[in-house]
């Protein structure tokens, strides 16, 4: 069977290529196709440990069975810097520090997409919502998104806070800031950013109204339930 692979950060440095399609043999794991790039690749044992594999965009377990098709992905640890600029934390979130950590004297353009906590949701009036996290999962897929976007245009730096814990209308959930030589990658960026945290990201919602609560799914998911978005 086929299946294609991505590749990020450090292990797309040490494979030399952003992604390939491989033969595996029928019944073979996401542990097995890891340790056959180890076979090949002996630089990334080390990573081994820490990588988390995904399949389908969907984090799994090292013994997960593959199919015909499957996308894999194995998602590096995040550190050093990288970590203050994908991050998950309950204090408050300060757009201009986020923009601080991707500004450089290259940059002609830095665009910054702040979230916030609106009054409103699902045709009630909101006191407040809880956001809850798998912070170690969702810094890692925050880091992804962020090679995503270097992938897709040309920037100078990305960086991500999702903010987690009880949050007041008005307040901050999530900042995006994008720095690049020119306006229109960094808006693109920005905007591909919010939507692949929405899909793919460990975080979660709690809509809370004067009288009771719910958890919610995607925000695109509702906007196509009441018709203001194509299914």
């Amino acid at each position: 069977m086929d299946v294609e692979v991505r590749y990020f950060a450090m292990i797309r440095e040490i494979v030399g290529r952003s992604g390939e399609r491989r033969a595996m043999a029928e019944g073979a794991t996401a542990g097995d196709l890891f340790d056959a790039l180890v076979a090949e690749h002996p630089r990334l044992e080390r990573l081994k440990p820490m990588v988390m594999p995904m399949v389908n965009r969907a984090y799994v377990p090292v013994d997960h069975p593959l199919r015909e098709g499957d996308e894999v992905a194995f998602i590096p640890p995040v550190s050093g810097g990288e970590a203050k600029r994908f991050r998950i934390q309950s204090e408050a979130l300060d757009a201009r520090e986020i923009e601080a950590l991707v500004a450089s004297p290259g940059a002609g353009a830095i665009a910054t997409f702040t979230g916030t906590v609106r009054d409103h949701g699902r045709g009630q009036a909101v006191t407040h919502l809880d956001y809850e996290a798998y912070a170690p999962a969702a810094e890692l897929t925050l880091a992804q998104i962020g090679d995503e976007i270097r992938e897709r245009w040309e920037v100078d730096g990305v960086a991500i806070v999702h903010r987690v814990g009880s949050l007041a209308v008005g307040e901050a959930s999530v900042v995006i800031s994008v720095a690049s030589a020119h306006r229109d990658a960094a808006f693109e960026a920005c905007r591909y950013a919010i939507e692949r945290i929405k899909a793919i990201v460990p975080i979660w919602k709690k809509e809370h109204y004067a009288d009771g609560a719910v958890w919610l799914g995607s925000e695109r998911d509702y906007q196509v339930e009441i018709g203001r978005l194509p299914g």
